[in-house]
């Protein structure tokens, strides 16, 4: 009898998944982003309830009050709403230049280290390489920041109306955390420093661009978007007639000193908002496909 035996040839060594190895790699960072969307969602959710509620009977207790009695109301909670109020808006605001910072400083170190030419040898392509550090951390930007803006709406409207201290709709900050402007800004900011990154091919250089580059696009959007949706004008006694909430832009005198004056009314915010989006998001299109760009004259390859 004889027996056949069939040598098997060993397996080829499986390549790291792309997506696991970027969530392992960064880690760190995806847990401080978590931690930070779920602080600021509880803060959000606070200010929406007990937070307005107490200052709005402040404000009740204060607009009651006449010379002949003695006004009580309680300005703690009027002033506790102001500040956490502006600190939850401030802190969502800084998402998009978190966003910067973080993609200019992890691909530029990446790019460094060393690091990014070993997953194009063991993994992938440096084109698969590039889409994949784009479109996951761009997932969960866009996820967590609508998430703020959604829960930082709501606090805004439980305010509005009831508390005399509420921004206006037009308020700088106030506009875009209640909006998705900050989504298409914290988009712009991701793939702005990816593409410092990619340019630096160093950590601190990659973050500090970021930063100016998303820093200079929020102030140029800032100067067009109340030009992005056609004004309303006002002349003579009608320009002191406008109603409540109504965003004066610009303002000045026609021949025989009649003043007249170019506003927003409140119906403009949701035309302002996605006219400002959808010119973010084309801005973030032209920056990630400066990215690819940059890749491309950085290994010299043009195939996926």
């Amino acid at each position: 009898m004889t027996t056949l035996t069939t040598a098997t040839a060993p397996a080829p060594a499986a390549r790291p998944h792309l997506t696991r190895w970027l969530l392992r790699l960064h880690r760190p960072a995806l847990y401080v982003w978590s931690g930070l969307v779920l602080a600021l969602a509880a803060l959000l959710l606070v200010l929406h309830g007990p937070l307005t509620d107490a200052a709005a009977d402040a404000w009740r207790q204060y607009d009651a009050c006449t010379p002949a009695h003695l006004c009580r109301y309680d300005q703690n909670a009027i002033l506790r709403y102001k500040d956490w109020y502006n600190y939850a808006t401030l802190a969502a605001a800084a998402v998009p230049l978190l966003a910067a910072g973080w993609a200019g400083g992890a691909l530029g170190k990446e790019l460094e280290s060393g690091t990014a030419r070993l997953a194009w040898t063991q993994s992938s392509t440096p084109v698969r390489w590039l889409a994949v550090r784009l479109a996951i951390p761009a997932a969960a930007v866009a996820a967590g920041t609508g998430l703020l803006v959604w829960l930082h709406h709501l606090a805004w409207a439980a305010g509005h109306g009831r508390i005399d201290t509420t921004k206006e709709w037009y308020d700088v900050w106030t506009f875009h955390t209640n909006g998705p402007t900050l989504v298409a800004l914290a988009l712009c900011g991701l793939t702005a420093g990816a593409l410092t990154g990619l340019l630096s091919r160093r950590t601190l250089p990659g973050l500090g661009l970021g930063l100016l580059l998303t820093g200079a696009i929020w102030a140029a959007v800032q100067l067009l978007m109340p030009r992005l949706w056609p004004w309303r004008t006002r002349s003579g006694q009608a320009l002191f007639d406008l109603p409540h909430s109504t965003w004066t832009w610009r303002s000045g005198t026609l021949t025989g000193d009649v003043p007249y004056g170019d506003y927003h009314p409140a119906s403009h915010y949701w035309p302002l908002q996605l006219t400002t989006g959808a010119l973010l998001l084309a801005v973030a299109a032209l920056l990630t496909l400066g990215c690819f760009l940059a890749l491309r004259r950085l290994t010299g390859r043009t195939t996926a």
